[in-house]
């Protein structure tokens, strides 16, 4: 009896550290895939999430106008530079059709100097990736797919969350 409960106790826990406890983090038991997903870069350049090079991408949705987007970005942009997460690349989308000159003094505003903004234009990917507010942010593996997604804000710089993507990588 003592030897299932302490089995019981170690996979519980066990199972307990896969995920991190993040409220809002959703994680699929199948990854979603998606056709033809286009965002544009700081020179209008097209990026299809096909055609990523990283092992881990994460396209966080946002808005200069957005209370929780700003609150988090600045711990996205530590996230992007985490030694202990290698392979990730992440695509800060803005969906306000807001120009360049906006977006910049916005990352400038927060210090924003590890991250390139990118833009859904025209406003499509908010439709596609059913978003139902922002931020969201959508994690996807090597193949373009989702296999995960935060709805709302988070604090990237969450050791619990760091090391779950560590061990993703």
């Amino acid at each position: 009896m003592r030897i299932l409960i302490l089995f019981t106790f170690l996979i519980t826990n066990t199972l307990a550290n896969e995920l991190p406890d993040q409220k809002n983090l959703i994680v699929h038991k199948i990854p979603k895939t998606y056709d033809n997903i286009i965002f544009l870069d700081d020179e209008n350049k097209e990026i299809n999430i096909q055609n990523l090079e990283s092992q881990l991408s994460l396209l966080n949705f946002w808005a200069t106008w957005c209370a929780p987007c700003k609150e988090e970005m600045p711990s996205l942009n530590r996230l992007q530079v985490n030694k202990k997460v290698e392979n990730l690349k992440i695509y800060p989308i803005n969906i306000s059709k807001e120009s360049l000159t906006k977006v910049n003094s916005f990352f400038a505003e927060l210090g924003i100097d590890n991250l390139e903004p990118y833009f859904d234009n025209p406003l499509t990917l908010a439709k596609t990736f059913s978003l139902r507010g922002i931020p969201t942010t959508i994690l996807l593996n090597s193949k373009g797919e989702e296999f995960a997604r935060i709805i709302g804000s988070i604090n990237f710089d969450d050791e619990n969350f760091i090391n779950w993507l560590k061990n993703l990588n």
